[in-house]
Formats: C-alpha cells, sequence, structure tokens
C-alpha cells in the first residue's frame, strides 16, 4: 500500500521552481568545502512528530488526517513502519529517529512491550536492508507513562529506578541491533516541581549512577555508538536537571562522564532556556561537547516548546556557522524534531514542512560557508581582541604576570580606549550575504 501515493520523490529544483514538492535550495549533491550537502547536513526525519503525533494539544483532540489512523495496536505499529519508510524516500532523508513507544505499543508488563519491540525492530531491520535511510539515534520514552511522575534515574521510587534501566537496556540493544548511530538522554521528568519535597543531591547522584550503567552495558555489548544528552531548562517538570549545556557539562564533569557523552542541542530548548540557539551550539563546541542537532524553532511569543520546524534563516546560518567550525557533527546530524501545526492536517504538509527545513538549512550552509571562506567573523573578532597579542595583553595569555604587575601597569597609563563593536555593520554584513546567496542561486536556475 502507498500512504503517500499522490507524492512523488521529492527533487531538487533549484531556486526559481514554483513546485511546492521540490527543493528549492536542498541539493544533495551539491559540493561544499569539499563535501556534499547530504554529508555536511545529515538530515534525519523524527519519528513521534511525523508518524505518531495526532496534532492534538491541551485544549484539543487530534486534527491530523493519516492514511493509517483506522488500525490499532500492532497493525497500526507496522504501518507506520510501511509509511515511514515510504516517507523517507520519498523525501531522501539519510537518518530517522525513535523512542521505543514511537514504533511498539507498551503491553500489559515489560516483557510484553519488549516483544512488541521486538517484531518492529525485526520488521525495521529488514525495511533498512535495502533503504539509504539509516537510524541516526533511538531512545527510551521515561515520561509519558504515570509510572514516572516523580521522574525515571531520579525517581524517589527505587522500582522506577529499576524499571527504567530495564528500558535503557533494552533500548541499547536495538541500537546495537538497527546500527544506530547515537543513543540520546533526554531527562523529560529527570527535575523536581518543588525543593519542598526533593532530595536533590540523592537524585543527581541517582542520575550519574543510571549513566554510568548505561556506558558499563553499552561496553559489554559492544556498542559504539555516541551518547547524547539533550539540554531542556523546563517543561514538564519546573526546573530539570539538564537546563541547558553549561548546566550538563558542569554534571558531566563532576560525576566524570564527560569521556562518555555530548549534547544533541535543540533550538527550542535552548530558548526556552533563555539562550540563543547558536550560543548552545557554541558553548557545546568550544568544550568539544557539539554531539548531534535537533532541528526545530520556537516561537517567540509563546513561552513554550512549540517545536515548529525551522524557517529563519538567520537562526540556521549561525547554526551552521557554529557546526561548520565545528568540522561538521560527525555521527550526529540535524534531526527535525518539529511538527506540522495543527491547522496542517493533511498527508501532504508533511513534505511541506520537511522541505521548507531542509531549504532553510541549505541556506544557512552556503551562507556560513561563504563567511567563513571569507573570515568575515574571525576578522572582526580578531581585530576586537588584538589587544592580547602583545604587549600586557600577551603576557595575560601566557600567564606571565600577576596583580602587582597589572597593578604597576595600569598606575602608568594615562588613558583607557576601547574600540567600537561593530555589532550592526556585522549584522547588515549577514544580511548581506543571505542575500547575495539567494539572489546568486536565482540566477543559476533562471
Amino acid at each position: 500500500m502507498a500512504y503517500f501515493a499522490n507524492v512523488d520523490q521529492i527533487q531538487y529544483e533549484g531556486a526559481t521552481s514554483k513546485s511546492p514538492l521540490a527543493f528549492k535550495y536542498y541539493n544533495p549533491q551539491e559540493i561544499i568545502g569539499g563535501k556534499t550537502m547530504e554529508e555536511i547536513l545529515r538530515f534525519s526525519v523524527a519519528y513521534w512528530h511525523t508518524f505518531t503525533a495526532d496534532g492534538s494539544d491541551p485544549f484539543g483532540v487530534g486534527t491530523a488526517i493519516r492514511p493509517w489512523n483506522h488500525l490499532t495496536g500492532m497493525d497500526l505499529a507496522k504501518a507506520r513502519v510501511e509509511a515511514g519508510f515510504e516517507f523517507f524516500e520519498k523525501i531522501n532523508s539519510p537518518f530517522f529517529c525513535f523512542h521505543d513507544v514511537d514504533i511498539a505499543p507498551e503491553g500489559r508488563t515489560l516483557k510484553e512491550t519488549n516483544e512488541n519491540l521486538d517484531v518492529i525492530v525485526n520488521m525495521l531491520k529488514e525495511y533498512m536492508k535495502t533503504s539509504k535511510t539509516k537510524l541516526l539515534w533511538n531512545t527510551a520514552n521515561m515520561f509519558t507513562h504515570p509510572r514516572y511522575t516523580h521522574g525515571a534515574a531520579t525517581s524517589c521510587n527505587a522500582d522506577v529506578f529499576a524499571y527504567s534501566a530495564a528500558k535503557v537496556k533494552k533500548s541499547l540493544e536495538v541500537a546495537q541491533e538497527l546500527g544506530a548511530e547515537n543513543y540520546v538522554f533526554w531527562g523529560g521528568r529527570e527535575g523536581y516541581e518543588t525543593l519542598l519535597n526533593t532530595d536533590m543531591r540523592l537524585e543527581q547522584d541517582n542520575l550519574a549512577r543510571f549513566f554510568h550503567m548505561a556506558v558499563d552495558y553499552a561496553k559489554e555489548i559492544g556498542f559504539e555508538g555516541q551518547f547524547l544528552i539533550e539540554p531542556k531548562p523546563k517543561e514538564p517538570t519546573k526546573h530539570q536537571y539538564d537546563f541547558d549545556v553549561a548546566t550538563g557539562l558542569a554534571f558531566l564533569q563532576k560525576y566524570e562522564l564527560q569521556d562518555y557523552f555530548k549534547f544533541n542541542i535543540e533550538a527550542n530548548h535552548a530558548t526556552l532556556a533563555g539562550h540563543t540557539f547558536e550560543h548552545e551550539l557554541r558553548v557545546a563546541r568550544i568544550n568539544g561537547m557539539l554531539g548531534s542537532v535537533d532541528a526545530n524553532q520556537g516561537d517567540p511569543l509563546l513561552g513554550w516548546d512549540t517545536d515548529e520546524f525551522p524557517t529563519d534563516l538567520y537562526s540556521t546560518t549561525l547554526a551552521m556557522y557554529e557546526i561548520l567550525k565545528n568540522g561538521g557533527l560527525g555521527k550526529g546530524g540535524l534531526n527535525f524534531d518539529a511538527k506540522v501545526r495543527r491547522g496542517s492536517f493533511e498527508p501532504d504538509d508533511l513534505f511541506h514542512a520537511h522541505i521548507a527545513g531542509m531549504d532553510s538549512f541549505a541556506i544557512g550552509l552556503k551562507v556560513a560557508n561563504q563567511l567563513i571562506a571569507d573570515k568575515v567573523l574571525d576578522d572582526f573578532i580578531s581585530e576586537r581582541y588584538s589587544s592580547y597579542t602583545y604587549g600586557i595583553g600577551l603576557e595575560i595569555v601566557e600567564g606571565k604576570t600577576n596583580f602587582r604587575q597589572l597593578e604597576e601597569y595600569a598606575l602608568n597609563l594615562s588613558e583607557l580606549k576601547n574600540q567600537s563593536g561593530r555589532t550592526e555593520r556585522i549584522k547588515a554584513l549577514i544580511n548581506q550575504y543571505l542575500l547575495e546567496t539567494l539572489s546568486l542561486s536565482k540566477k543559476i536556475n533562471a
């Protein structure tokens, strides 16, 4: 059965194309900086938002019209696999991602849940034999079911800790079987609602114990994928222990886990933490901890995680700047942890959304690559900090001075002169590069 019968494989047609079902800027085989766009961007489809989400929200039931809506249980799970690989092929996605409960329904017991997983994992494995699409990462959903009301690895209930460990054990085995390149931990309820009833030290100690157990088991079964932590400051909890990259890094360093983990950074989580997307990418990059990206965006007028498909070209440009400066994403990728809007309920809207996101990051890639090649930001930064390349500045950087010597130097200064940061000029330059890239793309395809 064809679930998207009226959609052919999405092709690159260029910036002048009028087709809503064609890439305008994402050309998978176009060479940028010595690699193809496909190799650099490593796009991934999120199974949960694309195939299991129904468009429901706290104020209304689902609106999504899907060809598999009439099915239930394992029949529904199998249909979603079939639909998934049809979608992957038609959108030309190199990767996909999932939570365990996205692909198979939970049973009455953990044993039954695992049996359901085995059936669908075997089905995925068969499809992957003839598909180019690989598993970027998988994870265990430990936030939806009521058993996780007080958390999973940080739960006050030791039985829930044990149950969660069993879930991750199984998920790591699935990752190994399907060749996942990463494994993600998102602590959806690993945090607290109030400190009045929380033993924060015990909860964080237990979370670290959980991570160490995961590392040990991965070694035991030979899983060599990259472990990733996905920071988020709040929602559903009041405060989550993986608040942002800096908080997560401090946690990893405290518990000697920094050699085993990197970060999966989501744009909308960054803004919920009061940061920009590029800030979180920069903090991870300069600390050697940038692993993968959940590509989406939030609504600045709404204070929650809206998971919109990325269309902000300024944001995708600055994100790709950090990723290119990082030397790429290694085993990671750009996973569209994004959902169509509730009013976009037809199956074709899934294609429109992914095309928009892929084109947006393709533009960001081309602009960021040119900014780096022309050393636009590098030159501004080098000039701004040039006082640290000679004289007293060089002595500070090289650790060859102290407070007494600096006082002596300062007392002999007749005046202090600062130079402009040129913020507006830099932003105007980025706009110029963006517009030139878009204009050039249209001329090439005219």
